[in-house]
């Protein structure tokens, strides 16, 4: 990058809609606007054309799709296997063995904390909310562990740790490194973020079961009698939705998380019950079989992805080689399961899957594309195609050379650095999305990385802990936490202010570390 590149107009004008989307998620107001408007706005300063900058618009979003359609397909391909999972009833077979030991509440902490980070590694923290309400929690009330407690081991351990790393999806990762103009840097990103996000959980969790460890009770059925007591946890979640924000941020997962309660739950009485939707007498041998098959593969998988970082002489995987093994396999999975429960109707049932999750990937990050066609408009890499130059033109870096032109002004400290990008993903995060933030904190990563001498994948996990652990369900009352405190029955304020101070101090360790480590 040229270091005496001159600001004019353009570089202004990108600014300005760089400051108004922030501004957006501030207030938490839906970004998606702001982005369109901001990237006419430059493209119609930069070429001179409305034309031109209303193609731009439509550009913007074509490049984010070709930037991340892989993300949406294992998105999709995942929640196919979850729905096909779910019409044989083996998702809850997966959990039910968890039930027998939770003898008391600090152990029923401790299995709840784990069994949400698997399922939300594999499956994303939207449909693991519903799953561990409806077969874990009643269980766990009766060890003795009271609501709010549930509350802070599902959404550290969903929301916050598996959601921030997203190891195994790789969403998050994706674009955080295409984003920071770095696309073969997703892999590295993941590690340093699988990283980050447990040394956040571990201290957050740590914390937090410290501050409801005198509330833990001895194991009784008077506890759970006294919970289902309450209004159902529809009716639960649908009533802090309404009170603390009606317009909830980017990606309404806590609307989703409802519906994805609806495929679980047969009605409140049954599901706290722990009877579920089980599949009955045909499909029961494959519903055992994929209930233990299903997480065992996928084990295998993320152990053939880290054997490499143990063993250099195996091969790795390059690019997004591995989010696609996820995704395959899957595929591959879904047909399994979906012969098992429909026989000869299968043909029709698995195309049926395919088209949910894809409906249900769009609606979860669909509104990312426009948004990360504005960021995309800064990187040199991706601005030209948006801008509509000629093939084979490398287009402005419009980000980067703001960065360059106040180097002088910018600390070279890595600390100062990565404290500032884990602030800006924290405010990105005021949404409540999560991701919406992620094309923000990797396009300043990668302009700041060079400059205060810090690896711009270190400062991409950092920004993106940042920008998940704060929208993405933890510090935020009308992110997802909404489903996690509805389906609970705890008053999302005090879920918040329970959750404040471990999860900050988780953050700041990591981001230390991140420092120390890197």
């Amino acid at each position: 990058m040229c270091m005496d590149v001159q600001l004019d107009a353009v570089h202004s004008v990108y600014l300005l809609g760089v400051a108004a989307i922030v501004l957006s998620m501030v207030l938490r107001a839906n970004v998606v606007v702001p982005a369109i408007i901001a990237t006419f706005a430059v493209a119609a300063t930069f070429s001179g054309s409305l034309i031109g900058a209303t193609i731009s618009i439509f550009n913007g979003s074509l490049v984010a799709a070709k930037e991340l359609f892989s993300i949406f397909l294992v998105i999709a391909l995942m929640t196919s296997l979850l729905n096909a999972l779910r019409a044989l009833g083996a998702d809850q077979q997966m959990v039910q063995p968890f039930r027998r030991v939770m003898t008391n509440g600090h152990v029923a902490f401790v299995v709840v904390a784990v069994e949400t980070y698997v399922i939300s590694l594999f499956f994303w923290p939207t449909p693991a909310v519903p799953l561990v309400a409806a077969t874990l929690l009643p269980a766990a009330l009766v060890a003795g562990l009271p609501p709010i407690g549930a509350v802070i081991a599902i959404a550290v351990a969903g929301q916050g740790m598996a959601l921030s790393s997203d190891y195994v999806i790789r969403v998050a990762p994706g674009i955080s490194a295409r984003a920071a103009g770095l696309p073969d840097a997703a892999a590295i990103i993941a590690d340093k973020a699988l990283v980050l996000s447990l040394i956040t959980g571990a201290a957050a969790l740590l914390l937090g079961y410290l501050a409801v460890r005198k509330q833990i009770q001895a194991p009784s059925q008077l506890h759970l009698d006294r919970w289902q007591a309450g209004a159902s946890m529809a009716n639960s979640l649908a009533e802090q939705r309404e009170q603390v924000a009606p317009n909830i941020g980017s990606f309404d997962k806590s609307v989703l998380a409802l519906q994805a309660a609806e495929g679980v739950e047969p009605g409140p009485a049954a599901a706290l019950a722990g009877g579920g939707t089980l599949a009955v007498a045909p499909a029961a041998r494959w519903c055992k079989l994929l209930s233990v098959a299903t997480p065992v593969v996928f084990g295998c998988l993320i152990l053939f992805m880290l054997a490499p970082k143990f063993f250099p002489d195996l091969p790795d995987l390059k690019g997004g080689d591995a989010a696609a093994l996820v995704g395959g396999t899957a595929a591959l999975m879904m047909l399994v399961a979906t012969f098992a429960a429909d026989g000869a109707k299968a043909m029709h049932t698995a195309a049926d899957h395919i088209i949910d999750g894809l409906v249900f990937s769009f609606r979860a990050m669909g509104t990312v594309l426009p948004i990360a066609g504005f960021f995309f408009l800064g990187a040199a890499e991706t601005s030209g195609a948006i801008l509509g130059l000629p093939a084979g033109t490398q287009g402005p870096g419009l980000l980067f050379e703001v960065i360059h032109s106040v180097e002088h002004l910018i600390p070279h400290s890595p600390t100062v650095v990565a404290f500032a990008v884990l602030l800006v993903g924290m405010v990105t995060g005021i949404d409540g999305s999560g991701f919406a933030g992620l094309p923000l904190t990797g396009a300043l990563s990668g302009a700041l990385g060079p400059v205060a001498q810090i690896d711009p994948t270190t400062l991409a996990a950092v920004g993106q802990m940042g920008a998940v652990w704060t929208g993405g369900g933890t510090l935020i009352a009308w992110s997802s936490l909404i489903a996690v405190v509805g389906f609970c029955r705890v008053p999302v304020l005090e879920a918040v202010r329970v959750l404040f101070l471990p999860v900050c101090a988780g953050l700041i360790l990591s981001t230390l570390a991140a420092v120390v480590l890197w």
